[in-house]
């Protein structure tokens, strides 16, 4: 389980780039807690995100 200033750390990009990616279905993340609550991102949800990435990089690199 990762937070998402460390994904976002890692993968070079604003932590409001992985709260959208979140939001818009394409990251798989997990809220923890009432309120607010704490986020947290499965790691097979990162390997997943990171494929699609990929896949989506490839696609338009053919077209």
């Amino acid at each position: 389980m990762y937070r998402v200033k460390a994904v976002a750390e890692a993968l070079d990009v604003s932590v409001n780039t992985i709260y959208r990616a979140i939001d818009s279905g394409a990251l798989k993340a997990l809220k923890i807690g009432n309120g607010k609550g704490a986020v947290r991102i499965p790691g097979s949800a990162l390997n997943a995100y990171l494929g699609n990435c990929a896949l989506g990089a490839d696609e338009e690199a053919i077209a």
